[in-house]
């Protein structure tokens, strides 16, 4: 055996750790080939004391933790810099700590991993819960968005913090309004700072690495939590308290976000962001929608009265797509009053089929009140859900009034 192999074997059972003596044994052995690489690498290190087994512990443990970090360094082209991805915060329970909501800044100071993924920069647009945020500030946060992307070539994507409560419909309406190929990731947090299992940091941290991620062009905005990425058209809240609360039901997840990279399991086929015809820079306000419910009985006067009021569209949450009660008569009213109503699933998966006069297979549509004229004078929903069929509607109001029009933005959006 080499003398310097078995000084190193006796050093190890005397000595030092076992994590110590493998960084020996894998060196002497080098040494017996090239016995100028022990040399070396004695002459460029200090001497130093013999390590105790807690030392040893404590520098393999800082060893593994920097093993991702090291590896996403490596992934970077030889003297490239790391993307610039900023923060556009808006409030919601992620930042919403006892005695006063942690700031952009603050958010980002709190999770320093994210410089070995990204440059990151953060700017305050609100911060307030989701339900205080406005429709004209949609629109306003979506200009802000296209302007930094149109400006700012360098910039490699966005992320917003939102609350949950409404952070599907934020991430839908800038799914369809930031027309860029680059990424919108949006996030947030189901436990405020400071309790126990604040997931807040961990969401952020998986924002900024989908917003850094070449492959997340080109897939429209994102909603990011839990290390699932999710279609911002598809994403939907299905439980008030689980962590786990956002899932797409039926299509599954875009993809995941793992310690050692961003995966992408498939495509969004729909049109979005880049290859969206809503300009927000055009939009001064946005029309005035309302969501009803189907349920056995359902009087249609409730549909009269909102189109009474000034509501350009409705929505009817239905199951299949029928009506109840006297629905019928109510969308009747609201299609003489120039009133667009969609059909749109409440049950949370399956589409709204037919609608705006769309030729149905079997003759008149069954199933509403009325010998299928109530369905006839609405569009179909096709699979978004009302909350999302009333996104879409509002901006293709912007543009249209026709109904024939408006489906069509609904089979293709």
């Amino acid at each position: 055996m080499n003398h310097r192999l078995a000084d190193a074997l006796r050093a190890c059972s005397t000595r030092v750790t076992v994590h110590v003596c493998a960084l020996v044994l894998v060196l002497t052995h080098a040494a017996a080939f090239r016995p100028d690489v022990l040399a070396q690498t004695s002459a460029a290190a200090p001497p130093t004391a013999p390590a105790t087994g807690q030392a040893a512990g404590q520098a393999a443990g800082q060893t593994a933790g920097q093993a991702t970090g090291q590896a996403a360094a490596a992934a970077q082209k030889p003297g490239t810099a790391l993307p610039r991805v900023r923060l556009v915060a808006t409030g919601g329970t992620i930042s919403n700590r006892p005695g006063g909501r942690l700031t952009a800044d603050e958010l980002i100071k709190s999770v320093p991993e994210l410089t070995t993924y990204t440059r990151p920069e953060a700017e305050q647009f609100l911060n307030v819960a989701s339900s205080e945020i406005t429709l004209d500030q949609w629109v306003q946060l979506a200009r802000r968005i296209n302007t930094l992307f149109r400006e700012d070539r360098d910039l490699a994507g966005v992320v917003v913090t939102s609350g949950t409560d409404t952070l599907e419909e934020t991430a839908y309406f800038l799914h369809l309004t930031v027309r860029s190929d680059k990424p919108v990731v949006v996030v947030g947090a189901m436990r405020r700072p400071g309790i126990p299992g604040y997931e807040g940091q961990a969401n952020l941290l998986a924002g900024f690495r989908v917003a850094a991620s070449p492959e997340a062009r080109g897939r429209g905005a994102f909603v990011v939590l839990n290390d699932e990425i999710l279609s911002a058209r598809e994403a939907t809240k299905t439980d008030a308290q689980r962590l786990d609360t956002f899932n797409t039901r039926m299509t599954g997840v875009l993809g995941v976000v793992d310690a050692d990279r961003v995966v992408f399991y498939r495509d969004v086929v729909k049109r979005h962001s880049a290859k969206s015809e809503f300009d927000v820079e055009k939009i001064t306000s946005l029309p005035r929608v309302d969501v009803l419910l189907t349920y056995q009985g359902a009087p249609g006067d409730l549909i009269r009265a909102s189109a009474d009021a000034g509501a350009k569209g409705v929505v009817i949450a239905t199951a299949a797509g029928a009506t109840s009660g006297t629905q019928g008569e109510g969308i009747r009213y609201a299609a003489e009053k120039n009133v667009i109503v969609v059909r749109a699933t409440r049950t949370g998966a399956g589409r709204i089929m037919g609608g705006a006069n769309a030729p149905r297979p079997g003759g008149p549509q069954a199933g509403t009140n009325g010998p299928g004229s109530a369905a006839r004078a609405s569009v179909a929903g096709e699979d978004l859900s009302p909350i999302k069929a009333r996104i879409l509607l509002m901006l293709a109001l912007t543009k249209t009034s026709d109904p024939l029009e408006v489906q069509r933005m609904f089979l293709e959006y």
